[in-house]
């Protein structure tokens, strides 16, 4: 942990943000979200699954001795990609068919590659990597090839979000003493400063409609999920809880966001645990998606919003799981 890091240990919000190794500054948060378009998946198999307490299917997709994170949907819902240590390095970016099957690895750097992002027409992927000194964005081509650097920043720059139109880039950025949610054209040109508070805005995802961009904020305390105009505007908060609610991720039709929370979690019995949620786009209407002991992060939605992707170490390690069992318009059961 760096004195950056270290210096916001005495909060939990804070605490919860630097616990992942390649996630920077959320445990679940620092993962990019995918913009995507409503496509078809017939089914998720995986190495193994469960019927969870909520009623839902949880596919485990993979199983290494090495820590898989921050998994992503392509936009037409065949594979996902992550970020693993598999290799013995600090992190790199690989991809995988939807069903855990035909890993590749897009990456292979010395320094870390983290948080990968897939851009809406399916044929780049943004990430954050700390190849050049810290941590910036950079944005390849699907197949990892022609990786070109979009921020050249002093500071932090992590967790890229595409419009749904391909056309932006919304991150997250450490400046001034504090995390704020910032947006840049695809080409790393016209960077523009949405948020601008003393507290930390972080994770941004857009809304199917490019129209709104929700992300997460202590702003009011320990951190809940706001959402705001693409330009900054007309902040409103969705979230309002005395524990924490983080990592949004919007679903593809535009009526759900899920995230993670640890507001059903009791400390003097299980510790920290956080949860995956769903909430609809108002924040109304909060229901629980998985019920383990241990940790579950960074959901991420499949392109026809009928399944969620995540990462947990409920086998110990961190590895890639998918929910299945989500209604096809609303998150809920059908």
């Amino acid at each position: 942990m760096d004195a950056k890091q270290s210096a916001f240990s005495g909060r939990m919000w804070m605490v919860l943000k630097f616990v992942s190794a390649f996630c920077v500054a959320l445990l679940v948060g620092g993962c990019g979200d995918s913009a995507s378009s409503p496509v078809g998946i017939s089914s998720v198999t995986g190495i193994s699954t469960e019927l969870n307490e909520e009623g839902y299917k949880i596919h485990r997709l993979t199983d290494d001795l090495g820590d898989d994170e921050c998994p992503s949907w392509s936009p037409d819902g065949l594979s996902i990609v992550f970020t693993s240590d598999r290799d013995g390095t600090s992190g790199d970016v690989y991809v995988m068919d939807a069903d855990g099957d035909n890993l590749r690895r897009l990456t292979k750097h010395r320094s870390q590659d983290m948080t990968p992002s897939w851009s809406p027409d399916g044929r780049s992927i943004a990430f954050a990597s700390r190849r050049d000194g810290n941590n910036e964005i950079y944005v390849m081509d699907a197949d990892g090839g022609n990786a070109r650097r979009l921020t050249k920043h002093e500071g932090i720059d992590r967790e890229p979000s595409w419009s749904p139109d391909g056309r932006s880039i919304a991150f997250t950025s450490f400046d001034d003493g504090n995390y704020e949610i910032y947006v840049m054209d695809s080409s790393g040109d016209n960077l523009r400063n949405l948020t601008n508070h003393p507290s930390d805005d972080a994770d941004p995802t857009w809304s199917p409609d490019g129209r709104s961009i929700a992300f997460d904020s202590d702003r009011d305390g320990i951190g809940d999920v706001y959402v705001m105009d693409a330009d900054g505007d007309n902040l409103r908060r969705l979230t309002n809880h005395r524990e924490q609610d983080a990592s949004p991720s919007w679903s593809p039709d535009g009526r759900s966001i899920a995230f993670f929370s640890l507001r059903d979690s009791d400390p003097a019995i299980e510790g920290i645990n956080p949860e995956i949620y769903v909430m609809d786009a108002d924040g109304d209407n909060v229901r629980r998606l998985t019920s383990h002991n241990d940790w579950d992060f960074a959901p991420s939605w499949s392109p026809d919003s009928r399944f969620i992707v995540f990462y947990s170490n409920r086998n110990d390690n961190r590895d890639v799981y998918v929910i299945e069992g989500l209604g096809q318009s609303n998150g809920q059961r059908p």
